[in-house]
């Protein structure tokens, strides 16, 4: 529960110097952690693994509001949602690059013998433990589809 200490000491901080958005960010978070813990329904406090999946979802959920805010000429609460994703981006692990990603991708093409575009959901089973927390399940699906193309 390392995560959630460091959660917990920088939102006293927060609350300190009266940082606003930081906060009521790390407020967010806090209050999504112990909904994914209710919603286990009392079956031992969440591991790091599944932390990470809540910040994960928390992130994606900002990027498809950020992009709704901008097609509506939202700029002020794109903004926001932008600042958002940048503190919870602090508790993930560092985000993995297009490159580093790709050669993940390919040695895990190379482990179960995939041929083409059939096997997809074997590699994304296979994939997706190695990548959790570390990246965009949507930019995986479309990394695997141009690299398995170029495949053949």
């Amino acid at each position: 529960m390392e995560i959630l200490k460091r959660i917990n000491d920088d939102l006293v901080v927060s609350m300190k110097s009266k940082d606003e958005l930081k906060t009521t960010t790390l407020r967010m978070i806090k209050s999504a952690v112990k909904n994914a813990e209710i919603a286990k329904r009392g079956k031992g406090d969440l591991a790091e693994d599944d932390i990470m999946g809540v910040l994960s979802t928390m992130v994606k959920q900002r990027k498809e509001s950020a992009e709704q805010y901008e097609k509506a000429a939202r700029k002020d609460l794109a903004e926001k949602e932008n600042k958002e994703i940048a503190i919870i981006q602090e508790y993930l692990p560092k985000q993995l690059t297009i490159e580093e990603l790709d050669e993940i991708i390919k040695a895990t093409i190379q482990e179960p013998g995939v041929t083409g575009m059939k096997e997809m959901g074997k590699l994304m089973k296979e994939l997706m433990p190695k990548v959790k927390g570390k990246t965009d399940g949507k930019l995986v699906n479309q990394r695997i589809k141009e690299l398995l193309e170029k495949l053949g």
